[in-house]
């Protein structure tokens, strides 16, 4: 048993079919089949139920594609550990990005680590917290940039410093109060524009001070959030620092005067797994200031 037929049974067992296994990786089906056949009788276990469309693991099949996934994985980030000790700090580096915190990673982390390490290159993935999280699965990126609350489950984090939520709208929306903040009843009533990956902690914030709030609209992006309150739809919620991520000419902030709705950016990856020399490297420059 050697890694190509570890790869050719990891392709066998995505694809279902030994046919599409073999498409995927460029070569004829009868020599793939045979392999496939060699690393049975090696291991003296039947690996795949063989269906006259498709093709099943089998229970020890199921163990195996768990084992050769990590052993191809151990290979690859082997060989990308050999090549960053070759080229020292320069290369590629991946990281995934929520939309909430591409001001603070930009104004705060990226361009200080570039000053520092400026031969260093970017890969930027952007999506929700969940897709962040899936990309880090997959070893498409390194390093995850989200906002908490998440789930830390099997991920090593570190914060930056923590900010507050700030209640955004055009000037109609305000109801003239002298102060800069902001308690959260007094969002009672008004249209509320939010980002959905806040929509549990805003919503049980708001029961926790005596009122139901009115969610007006409900979206996937604090970007969305800021051009809808820009037009004077209702009040959006964003941590602060979103604010400049989109066109916010029409608008004023009040700071939300409350501990629970207080947030911080995180940086993020997968415990256990190699960590090239740049992404351990962003992590450590990656702190509360």
């Amino acid at each position: 048993m050697d890694i190509r037929q570890l790869k050719y049974f990891l392709a066998i067992a995505e694809e279902g079919q030994i046919t599409s296994a073999a498409k995927k990786l460029q070569m004829a089906q009868p020599p793939l089949s045979q392999q496939l056949k060699l690393l049975e009788e090696e291991l003296g276990v039947k690996l795949v139920e063989r269906g006259a469309r498709s093709v099943q693991l089998t229970d020890a099949g199921i163990i195996l594609r768990n084992r050769a996934q990590q052993i191809i994985e151990l290979t690859n980030s082997t060989a990308r550990e050999l090549t960053d000790f070759v080229k020292g700090l320069k290369g590629t580096l991946s990281i995934g990005t929520v939309s909430s915190s591409g001001a603070t990673l930009m104004k705060e982390r990226l361009s200080d680590f570039h000053k520092i390490y400026s031969g260093v290159k970017f890969e930027i993935y952007e999506g929700n917290t969940f897709t962040i999280i899936d990309l880090l699965s997959k070893g498409i990126v390194e390093i995850g940039i989200v906002r908490t609350p998440f789930n830390t489950a099997n991920l090593g984090y570190k914060y930056a410093e923590s900010e507050p939520m700030i209640a955004i709208m055009t000037p109609e929306y305000d109801w003239k109060t002298p102060e800069d903040t902001i308690d959260i009843r007094e969002l009672k009533d008004k249209p509320l524009i939010i980002y959905r990956r806040f929509e549990q902690l805003i919503h049980e914030t708001c029961l926790r001070n005596g009122f139901e709030p009115d969610f007006f609209c409900k979206n996937d992006d604090a970007r969305t959030t800021i051009l809808w309150a820009n037009e004077g739809l209702g009040i959006g919620i964003v941590p602060k620092s979103a604010l400049g991520l989109a066109n916010n000419e029409n608008l004023i902030y009040k700071e939300i005067n409350n501990e629970a709705l207080r947030t911080k950016v995180s940086a993020i990856w997968i415990k256990d797994k190699y960590m090239s020399s740049l992404a351990t490297k962003f992590i450590e420059n990656f702190s509360e200031e």
